[in-house]
């Protein structure tokens, strides 16, 4: 698959990793030009009679995901013309990916007066229009390449749709070949790749170092629970990643019904973002000391699971109530965060497949994010829209620390009413970061349809737009 970067402990033959490149440039590319509604009529005027008689003839609009085949006289492709609907559209991300996942295998190279921005949208919805999850499948995809546009940074384009494609592959595979054990196996391969180190804590160890939530959580799967640390770099800003790595939520003895156990291998959405957000960092050596911190668990069930009315102790020494065992995710995140935050980094950055509440607010598409960070909360949406990566953010509303505080514990971790999920489950991991601005985003992790460059499946959300943000935040 595109750019799984040696995910590890594989129980099954597999083909090899592909990373998500451009073609160098070749004669023998055929040109792709993309059309707006609004420029097609001037296009076909300025083409040949014959071409533009079999444009017009063949029904080509230009809107987005339309495409028009012009052929040479002995009938191979001549040129393509690819719709992306009308100037300055918003409702369609990747618009020319649309198309491009339209045509035949070959070698492509786009014609556009996109500049800035918008180019760069364009190549990247190239390259993620390639991505399949072929893991499986007994023969790949036909595959098509393209060609890097001029006035692009490829090497940062090909960053980004790498570190998109480790965290699709992540996500996408199931959890009996991506559990706690395999997780590890990818964030040291990450690791290896860069020359960072990685450091694991599993088992009865992570009791004994204090870390008793992880511990809790994870105890009544067979694979151990674990707390991956991973670092790079040794100048600059100091940047922690937290990423949540339920690698399959049953709910515990709260058990989920069958309709919504059905996708909880991508609870460790978070854990595969921060990754792929890492590899983005690391490949385009960012000038920050970046920690990569996942707490890697299977919350199943056993005799030795914990249970609904258990007081659990934290690693920051909060006590918690637990009145629901499907409510684990801010659990072992707490204790990460608590580890994160006694390293006093510039800034804290956790995401998680979290909640429910937040898909009712905002649905599948839009990342929503906290932050106590003013900086962060300008450069976030700025970059967002730069880099074709929607996030919105919601409030850290003091009145409703309430609550998340029960009568016989520090907190609780599932407060009862259903008002308010996602804000309430923010609140409780904030109170274990208290030395450090900290930003948490409460994400999906998964397109639930086909959209252009983004399959159904697995997705990223939100990494592009905090890559984005950092050198304004960190004053890089």
């Amino acid at each position: 698959s595109c750019c799984g970067h040696g995910l590890g402990l594989h129980k099954r033959q597999v083909r090899g990793p592909m990373s998500p490149k451009f073609a160098p440039p070749s004669a023998a590319a055929i040109p792709m030009i993309s059309v707006t509604t609004e420029a097609l009529e001037s296009v076909l005027a300025n083409l040949p009679n014959a071409a533009s008689d079999w444009l017009k003839s063949t029904g080509f609009t230009a809107a987005i995901g339309s495409v028009g085949l012009v052929p040479n006289p002995d009938g191979t492709l001549k040129s393509i013309y690819v719709g992306i609907g009308a100037q300055g559209q918003t409702r369609v991300r990747f618009a020319v990916a649309a198309a491009a996942s339209k045509l035949p295998a070959g070698t492509y190279a786009l014609d556009t007066t996109r500049t800035g921005a918008a180019l760069d949208e364009m190549a990247l919805g190239l390259l993620l229009s390639t991505y399949t999850f072929d893991r499986y499948k007994s023969a790949p995809d036909q595959t098509r390449h393209f060609v890097a546009p001029a006035g692009i940074d490829a090497t940062r384009i090909e960053a980004l749709a790498a570190g998109e494609c480790l965290t699709r592959d992540l996500i996408n595979t199931p959890a009996a070949d991506m559990g706690p054990d395999e997780l590890e196996a990818a964030a040291c391969a990450l690791a290896d790749q860069h020359g960072a180190t990685c450091a694991v804590i599993a088992g009865d160890a992570l009791l004994e170092q204090n870390f008793p939530m992880i511990h809790t959580v994870g105890r009544a799967s067979p694979r151990r629970p674990r707390l991956i640390d991973m670092s790079w770099g040794s100048k600059g800003p100091k940047l922690t990643l937290v990423g949540k790595g339920v690698c399959f939520d049953t709910g515990g003895l709260n058990l989920k019904p069958g309709a919504s156990m059905g996708l909880m291998k991508k609870d460790m959405g978070g854990a595969a973002t921060v990754l792929g957000l890492a590899h983005m960092i690391m490949a385009l050596k960012v000038p920050v000391q970046l920690r990569v911190l996942i707490p890697a668990v299977e919350n199943s069930v056993d005799g030795s699971a914990f249970r609904p009315g258990d007081v659990l102790t934290s690693r920051k020494g909060l006590t918690v109530e637990i009145n629901n065992t499907d409510a684990e995710g801010r659990l072992v995140l707490a204790d990460a965060l608590a580890l994160a935050d006694e390293g006093k980094p510039d800034h804290i950055i956790s995401m998680a497949t979290l909640t429910g509440a937040a898909r009712v607010a905002v649905g599948p598409d839009l990342a929503p994010f906290y932050t106590t960070d003013d900086a962060m909360a300008r450069a976030l949406p700025q970059a967002a829209g730069e880099t074709a990566d929607p996030v919105w953010q919601m409030p850290f509303h003091d009145p409703y620390e309430a609550m998340i505080e029960p009568q016989i514990a520090d907190l609780d971790n599932a407060p009862a009413g259903g008002f308010a999920g996602s804000i309430t489950a923010a609140l409780f991991l904030r109170r274990f970061v208290t030395d450090t601005p900290y930003t948490h985003f409460d994400i999906y992790g998964w397109n639930p349809t086909a959209a252009p460059a983004r399959p159904k499946g697995g997705a990223g959300m939100g990494a592009r737009a905090i890559l984005a943000a950092l050198p304004e935040v960190l004053d890089l």
